[in-house]
């Protein structure tokens, strides 16, 4: 990543960037309902003049393979030579799909098989040679989950109904824009929801089993950032100081990712909620963080008495802290208040086991059967 840019508003920014870049042809990735209700993506028609490509404002909920390579095949024949990005984690990801696609070839759903992590049944992650991506992206996100700032994505192969990882140390955004106001026209849920996720993000890399000691610096301060300024947000949704100190809580939060931090069971069970049972990611962390850090205290409790601390509630188990944000922003905290039906289950304990964070939980997880445990305690 070249830049974050903040405290500049979008328009200013992003004609900045435009220019700093010598962008020709930007193709640009909109979440929908912004580009139906709003008029941020005006704002950004404006600023792009005769430099717009083409504009796709329907990336399904996960990035779905079938909507990502009809998008790269439009960039292609666009002759896009940069791809903007405005909206929350699936257009993020999409971006960085769709660049991997026009790098290697991919005018098929089917052919991103050749490309897609596989993990082993000892849990070790096996990814295939991948030619670098054709395009970079500039990406203005309007969630807190701070996929932006990773070099890795998940695309669901809508098939098979499983979400898989792809990767590329290019795939990361080469820029960043961050403009809270941007972030007013998100639904209340979905802001305050993919803030608890950067909320996961920080605290299981605290919790790690490889933590490092740049990223435990960045992930308490984005702890106390996101803490203080999601509820600040909920009593007052028009307040931009509140909304910018989440967006760098969310970056502060993702500094383990980038540094080799390998995270646990929330993360792990909550892709395979996404994939197969169609949770948003926020909701995920939601439901799954309390339970996943009862469960490892008895191996790192010292470690989430840190948790506790930057929370502002020294006194509470981090399991509670965290619950205790949760429900005060008004947020979900079972598998039924999110659609998770009770034949489900078995499947996503199962499917569990194949993603790689499952195996890297700092307290053993030997088997589907556990997991099976902890969404019972969810459920």
């Amino acid at each position: 990543m070249d830049r974050v840019v903040y405290g500049i508003p979008l328009a200013e920014a992003l004609a900045d960037e435009i220019t700093r870049l010598g962008a020709r042809a930007v193709y640009v990735l909109a979440s929908g309902t912004l580009n139906r209700e709003t008029d941020v993506v005006d704002t950004v028609r404006h600023v792009l003049g005769n430099r717009l490509a083409g504009l796709c404002a329907r990336i399904g909920a996960h990035t779905p393979r079938t909507d990502v390579v009809a998008a790269a095949n439009e960039a292609r024949a666009a002759r896009a030579d940069w791809l903007l990005t405005v909206g929350g984690g699936s257009v993020t990801d999409a971006a960085k799909m769709i660049g991997l696609c026009l790098g290697n070839d991919v005018t098929a759903p089917a052919q991103l098989d050749a490309f897609r992590a596989v993990i082993t049944a000892d849990g070790k992650t096996e990814r295939p040679p991948v030619r670098s991506p054709a395009l970079r992206s500039i990406d203005v996100p309007t969630t807190l989950s701070a996929g932006e700032y990773t070099a890795m994505a998940g695309c669901t192969d809508t098939v098979r109904h499983v979400k898989e990882s792809y990767a590329h140390p290019l795939m990361m955004p080469h820029t960043v824009i961050l403009d809270p106001a941007v972030t007013v026209h998100t639904p209340a849920w979905l802001f305050l929801s993919t803030g608890i996720r950067a909320v996961d993000h920080a605290v299981e890399d605290i919790c790690s089993i490889n933590p490092a000691p740049f990223s435990d610096g960045t992930s308490l301060h984005a702890l106390r950032l996101l803490s203080t300024g999601l509820p600040r947000v909920k009593a007052n949704p028009g307040d931009l100081d509140a909304r910018l100190d989440c967006q760098l809580g969310a970056w502060m939060s993702i500094m383990g990712s980038q540094n080799g931090v390998s995270k646990g069971a929330s993360h792990g069970i909550g892709h395979v909620l996404g994939g197969t049972a169609n949770v948003p990611h926020g909701y995920t962390s939601c439901v799954m963080l309390p339970h996943v850090l009862r469960f490892n205290e008895p191996v790192n409790a010292a470690r989430q008495k840190w948790v506790s601390e930057a929370l502002g509630q020294p006194d509470q188990p981090a399991a509670d802290a965290v619950a205790a944000l949760i429900a005060g922003l008004g947020l979900p905290r079972t598998l039924r208040e999110v659609g998770v039906t009770a034949d489900q289950l078995d499947v996503i304990a199962k499917g569990s086991m194949h993603d790689r964070w499952v195996h890297t939980n700092p307290r053993k997880i030997d088997g589907s059967a556990t997991v099976r445990a902890l969404l019972d305690a969810a459920w």
